[in-house]
């Protein structure tokens, strides 16, 4: 049987857009307790899907409250739930991220969203030599149709230091994030058969996982990184 995503989730968040406030939270805090109750199930049940295939070492849920101390938005509540899945490092790479959020704002996305510097350099240095496997990996039908065909994310507007801007592979080795995303209706996200759906869509990313995860542990003559 699957698990569901509870109607609540929404009908709570589209209350709190309009309250987004301490005293009005305050006074319905046990409503907001019980939904994240429910959400946790949702996510640890992910979890334990995604380890079914992969190797997921950590999941974590961020918390309600904003860290207001940096923005110009000082409403103290998120209106949204997020969760991330991390899988085992360092011989594996690359990360999970389920957001739920009402309006028809929810999304999975899947990739490398703040890539170490150190990494980031080895990426556009590999496709600087070859970029053959990974066109193949976005050109494949089967990986294209659940997540399209070209990364989403910030760029560089020319290329990065050191690397020609007339280089073949000057589209992907200007890229700053490698990321991918897929967004969901309301009503997608409360079918029964949602969790399955993301479970599908994470593993379908594999063959990227794949070979990022090989370039991230060797040098660029193949050679291991990892003792």
């Amino acid at each position: 049987m699957s698990l569901n995503v509870p109607k609540s989730v929404f009908t709570f968040f589209k209350k709190l857009e309009k309250n987004n406030n301490r005293d009005w939270f305050n006074a319905n805090k046990p409503e907001f307790k019980a939904i994240e109750g429910d959400i946790k199930l949702f996510y640890n049940a992910l979890f334990e899907r995604l380890n079914v295939h992969d190797e997921i070492d950590k999941l974590k849920i961020f918390r309600i409250y904003r860290d207001v101390r940096f923005s110009k938005n000082k409403l103290p509540y998120k209106t949204h739930f997020g969760g991330s899945f991390n899988r085992t490092k360092p011989r594996l790479r690359g990360g999970y991220y389920l957001h739920i959020q009402p309006n028809n704002e929810s999304f999975i996305a899947t990739g490398f969203w703040q890539p170490a510097k150190e990494d980031l350099l080895r990426i556009r240095k590999e496709f600087e030599m070859d970029d053959t496997e990974i066109r193949e990996i976005l050109a494949n039908k089967a990986f294209n149709t659940v997540w399209g065909d070209a990364f989403v994310g910030d760029e560089v507007k020319t290329a990065p230091k050191g690397f020609n801007k007339e280089h073949p592979a000057i589209d992907l080795i200007k890229k700053k994030q490698y990321i991918f995303t897929k967004r969901y209706t309301d009503k997608n996200v409360l079918d029964a058969n949602f969790i399955n759906e993301v479970d599908a869509s994470f593993k379908a990313i594999r063959p990227f996982f794949d070979y990022m995860s090989d370039v991230l542990t060797t040098d660029l003559n193949g050679v291991s990184l990892i003792e």
